[in-house]
């Protein structure tokens, strides 16, 4: 096993290091850098933006860069939560709490360097992850029938819905939503077409990029306009970017800590960058060597966050890639991409395109090499884009997803559905209701409805085809039992403390 995971390795940086995917690689980090930097403005929406450039690219160039605007943009997020205060990113809100107050105590520039050490080293550690992880799982994957595949995406459905911020209200119905939209169109077996209410342009469904589009992209804009701009502050000095020696020593069991919670906590349906930040940063207050002086400047407060949320952020792939389960609205995003390549995510992508999986697999060290080099040197160019008024970038915004969405398939319908999905995502973020349930909702719907018939049509109607397998069932338990937890009132409390906090 091991030989065959150095060997696919091999080819993956042959793939990886080509002079396109290389080029593919530096713009993706660059873009993720830069949107980490700027708030408003995440991984999810321009990544949402690029789908339409991406589709004139080759797979593996187009997965290459988008994974790296997405593992980028934490890095990115970092900077500008330690220097001013600024997180660019959700995931680097935990990161400010410790790393501002050591800028202001003139340590701006150990904080900036162990946020880079952690982040590259938890990169790495969970590259090997997925490369060594990732097979036996395809693996396990080839064996699952349509029963199991339909367990595994409710189950997937439900812990999305459990780790969604907010209401657990709210997320069912997002999700409910999502299937809904999903499933318009013309049906597969019979070609009846369902939800169109007459109009021609939907007969092929709604279009997935118009609708990431509006939702992540003009929606947000949308929010965002009405928040009040804040003048940004100025930055100190911030001095050499190395830690000492005695910090890293310091600092290695917090990386270690994150780094690990970080790389399981990203294969979560919900989980990814996010999730891992806070979970270390908590994990860390409760098990981290006295003195402890966190949310004053403790330096470990910002290498465990900044490890994980970089860990969290890579073994996300890993469910994408091998189960065809996307874990986050970014990996939803991708997942889109490919299916318009004619590629369908799943454990077979290993076998039919070991290019594409191990290319992007190796891109993923170099993507981290590359942005230490970006980070550190540019702090003050990335400080100065701040300066930016947001107001100034969203007519580019907008124009980018109007083009975009109707030069996918040059149909009119799709700018009208693109137009209707931006007021509706505009109320949903207005009423506290997260749209990531929706789009995973929305890219996991038809393929259950595949699977549920399919399973159905090999039983003859008999949906005890379901308790049949003991995979089936295990995902079936594990989904009642979240649910389960979820509803507990103890449960729910502490659920709605920690989203709070």
């Amino acid at each position: 096993m091991f030989f065959d995971v150095f060997s696919n390795i091999g080819l993956g940086l042959t793939v990886a290091a080509s002079l396109q995917n290389l080029a593919y690689c530096s713009i993706g980090a660059l873009l993720g850098t830069l949107v980490g930097v700027l708030p408003g403005i995440g991984p999810v929406t321009t990544v949402a933006m690029l789908l339409p450039i991406s589709f004139t690219l080759e797979p593996t160039s187009a997965l290459i860069m988008m994974a790296g605007i997405y593992y980028g943009a934490q890095y990115g997020g970092s900077t500008t939560a330690i220097l001013i205060n600024i997180p660019g990113e959700p995931s680097s809100v935990v990161t400010s709490l410790d790393g501002h107050q050591m800028a202001r105590q003139g340590r701006a520039g150990p904080a900036l360097g162990i946020a880079a050490i952690g982040s590259f080293f938890a990169g790495c550690v969970a590259t090997f992850v997925i490369a060594f992880g990732a097979p036996p799982l395809a693996k396990l994957a080839l064996q699952f029938g349509p029963a199991e595949y339909f367990s595994l995406m409710l189950c997937g459905l439900v812990a999305a819905i459990v780790l969604a911020r907010g209401s657990v209200i709210k997320a069912i119905a997002m999700v409910v939503l999502g299937l809904l939209f999903g499933l318009a169109g013309s049906d597969v077996n019979s070609g009846i077409r369902r939800f169109t209410f007459g109009i021609q342009g939907l007969a092929d469904g709604i279009e997935f990029v118009a609708l990431s589009m509006a939702i992540y992209g003009v929606s947000e804009v949308a929010v965002n306009l009405e928040k009040k701009e804040e003048e940004v502050a100025t930055v100190g000095v911030v001095g050499s970017l190395l830690p000492t020696m005695a910090e890293l020593k310091y600092c290695t069991p917090s990386i270690l800590r994150g780094t690990v919670l970080g790389s399981i906590l990203g294969v979560l349906p919900g989980g990814g960058a996010l999730l891992a930040a806070f979970a270390a940063y908590t994990l860390e207050k409760k098990v981290a060597k006295a003195p402890r002086n966190f949310g004053h400047g403790d330096i470990r407060g910002v290498a465990a966050p900044e490890s994980a949320n970089n860990a969290g952020a890579q073994t996300s792939f890993i469910p994408m890639l091998t189960l065809g389960i996307p874990s986050n609205p970014t990996m939803a995003l991708m997942i889109g991409a490919l299916m318009v390549h004619g590629i369908t995510p799943g454990p077979r992508v290993m076998t039919d395109r070991p290019d594409l999986f191990w290319g992007v697999v190796a891109s993923m060290w170099i993507g981290n090499l590359m942005l230490v080099v970006l980070n550190l040197p540019m702090v003050g160019i990335w400080v100065k884009l701040l300066r930016l008024p947001y107001r100034m970038m969203f007519p580019m915004i907008v124009g980018f997803c109007c083009i975009g969405a109707y030069t996918i398939n040059t149909n009119i319908t799709d700018i009208w559905v693109m137009a209707f999905f931006t007021v509706f995502g505009y109320f949903c973020l207005k009423l506290d209701c997260e749209p990531a349930p929706l789009i995973l909702g929305f890219i996991l719907g038809p393929m259950m409805e595949e699977n549920l018939r399919r399973a159905l049509l090999i039983s003859r109607g008999d949906p005890g085809v379901f308790l049949q397998s003991p995979i089936s069932i295990a995902f079936l338990v594990a989904a009642a039992g979240l649910l389960l937890i979820v509803a507990a009132p103890a449960i729910r409390a502490k659920r709605e403390e920690a989203l709070a906090e």
